[in-house]
Formats: C-alpha cells, sequence, structure tokens
C-alpha cells in the first residue's frame, strides 16, 4: 500500500541516544518519508519548548505595536527586519500570480560576515532589534544557535539514510545562510474574507536544505501535497518540529528526495478569531559552495551543477511583490 500522502511522525531520540541498529532505523525512516512526500514531523529534538514559547509571546507583543512604529523596521523578502503585509506571494515561486500571503513577518538570520562584500550584502545582513521588545534580540540569538545545531543534525541524518560519509552535506556548511522567519497568521476578524487564490502561505517548495518549522495547531494550517490525495493537513503534535527539504536539497540528492508543494490555509470562517504564529528556519549552506547531484544508483536524476547563491536568488526574487 502506498504511504505517499502521510507525513510520519519519527522521533529523534533514538538517532541521538540509540546503538547503530537504532539509528540506522531512524535513518531508514526519514529515507522513505524524504522520498515519499519530502516532510517529516519529528519530536525527542532536543530544542525546550518554553524557549519557543517565550519568542512567539516577545514576537506578539512586536507585531502588536502600531504599523507607525513598525514602519521603521519595514523590508522586503530576504532582508532583516518587518515584513509588513502585502511584500510577499509565495505562488509567484510556482509562476501562479497570486494575491499577496496573508501574513506579517519578523525575519533575522545569519549576520556573520564573509568578508567578501557582495556575499554578504545578499546573505549576511545585520540583523535588525527593535528597540521596543528587547527580549527579541537574547531570545532570537539563543534560538538561531540552536537550530543552526539541529540543522547540521538534521544533514547528518540526511547523509546517513543515503549511506554517506557523515560530513557529506555539511562540509558545506561551514559559513551558511539561513533565515528565522517569525510568521504572525492574523485572524479573519482582522484583515476579512481571503481573496480567490489567497493564503496565509501560497502553494509553494522551499529552497534550501532543510526548513525546520515550529507551529501552531489551527483550523487555517499546514497542508502538504500529496500525489495520492491532494492536499492533506500535516499532523500535528505537541512539541514536534515539522521538517521538510528544498529544492536545493532535492537537487543535491538527484532527486532522490521530494522538495514538496505546500501552503497555509486562509482564516477559516469557523474559528474568526484565530491568530497563529510559526517559527521557520530555513538553512541554506555555503553560499559559494557548487552542488551537484549525486549520481545513480543513488540519485535519480544528474542536474547541472549549480552555485548555491545563484540558485536560491533565483527562487527568493520570484516571491518579492513588486
Amino acid at each position: 500500500m502506498s504511504t505517499s500522502g502521510v507525513v510520519p511522525v519519527i522521533d529523534l531520540t533514538a538517532w541521538f541516544e540509540g546503538d547503530a541498529a537504532a539509528r540506522a532505523d531512524v535513518a531508514a525512516r526519514v529515507d522513505a518519508a524524504l522520498g515519499e512526500i519530502g516532510f517529516l514531523v519529528v519530536t525527542g529534538h532536543g530544542v525546550p519548548a518554553p524557549l519557543r514559547e517565550r519568542i512567539r509571546s516577545a514576537a506578539k507583543r512586536f507585531f502588536a505595536l502600531p504599523d507607525a512604529v513598525k514602519e521603521p523596521y519595514a523590508v522586503t523578502v530576504g532582508e532583516r527586519g518587518w515584513l509588513p503585509p502585502g511584500v510577499e506571494a509565495n505562488g509567484y515561486a510556482e509562476g501562479t500570480p497570486t494575491p499577496p500571503d496573508l501574513k506579517e513577518t519578523f525575519a533575522v538570520g545569519a549576520d556573520r560576515p564573509t568578508g567578501d562584500a557582495e556575499i554578504d550584502a545578499e546573505w549576511f545582513l545585520p540583523n535588525v532589534w527593535p528597540t521596543e521588545e528587547p527580549d527579541l534580540e537574547p531570545l532570537l540569538t539563543d534560538y538561531l544557535d540552536r537550530m543552526r545545531a539541529l540543522a547540521d543534525e538534521l544533514l547528518r541524518l540526511c547523509a546517513a539514510a543515503l549511506g554517506l560519509a557523515p560530513d557529506f552535506f555539511t562540509a558545506e556548511t561551514g559559513h551558511p545562510s539561513y533565515t528565522l522567519n517569525i510568521n504572525r497568521y492574523p485572524p479573519l476578524s482582522q484583515v476579512g474574507p481571503a481573496e480567490p487564490g489567497q493564503f496565509r502561505i501560497g502553494p509553494h517548495t522551499d529552497f534550501g536544505t532543510v526548513t525546520i518549522l515550529d507551529r501552531q495547531n489551527g483550523v487555517g494550517g499546514l497542508q502538504v501535497y500529496s500525489a495520492d490525495g491532494g492536499w492533506v493537513n500535516a499532523p500535528y503534535v505537541e512539541d514536534s518540529f515539522t521538517i521538510n527539504i528544498g529544492d536545493l536539497l532535492a537537487r543535491w540528492t538527484g532527486d532522490r528526495w521530494r522538495s514538496n508543494r505546500h501552503r497555509v490555509l486562509p482564516p477559516d470562517p469557523s474559528a474568526p478569531d484565530e491568530e497563529l504564529v510559526s517559527l521557520i528556519y530555513f538553512y541554506e549552506c555555503d553560499p559559494g559552495a557548487r552542488i551537484e547531484s549525486i549520481a545513480p544508483p543513488i540519485g535519480r536524476v544528474t542536474h547541472e551543477p549549480v552555485r548555491a547563491s545563484d540558485y536560491l536568488l533565483d527562487r527568493l526574487n520570484a516571491i518579492t511583490v513588486g
């Protein structure tokens, strides 16, 4: 029986603490999940829930500020700061013109310069910390460190899943680019009914290596595309992360694994006051990395090599409104 419509839940405790057989079992399950649907939900990841809740609370205090107060922090896609409603439409990544996504975002990310002015201007911008909400800087600095460590561990798990050397992927993450988006999805009572084709996040695939999502349960939540059943609700498990891979890692694996479409539903009339906040960590790799597809029999398709920075910029530019 096909399982391509199922997002599995995988406990990482055995990966961190188990013997060789237990670790191999986790790796095999990850290989199956990423090949079939490109998503999994992980528990036993070691990132404390109270930290994530403190971040969510601080972010909500920032988002609650008047727009005039937030305006000095306003930026666009790929930059650091406040992305107001209306600047991003993820559906454009698929070539589908859609209304802007129903969200606002506070974005931070990798900020340690390389010394290459061109690379630093694209991928290592200074983070912006609102003085009105001083808790954000220490909380997010801690969280970014934890997310990078977890992302590298997930890449080592991915290497094990393919029978490769542990550092096969992380050899290209010595000075990686990454972004953390804190997305606020306003309630229907604030934004009104969605326009035709409008979502909290429009249908798209992610662009980098691995995405680590901390989300809240809701009616207008995450859906993943299944070849068997169309759009299916992603499972919600308390104190878990939802993990998926992006286009770059799928390409790296020679399309053995799927960078799968997903979306966040618009506010639902059955829950007019539902407001959700998601923490979304997008991990990439060294911007100058030359990504070559893993050859068969592990890989399925051999793509032309790409420079990570060029490949990712093309995708980011596609989803920017205006």
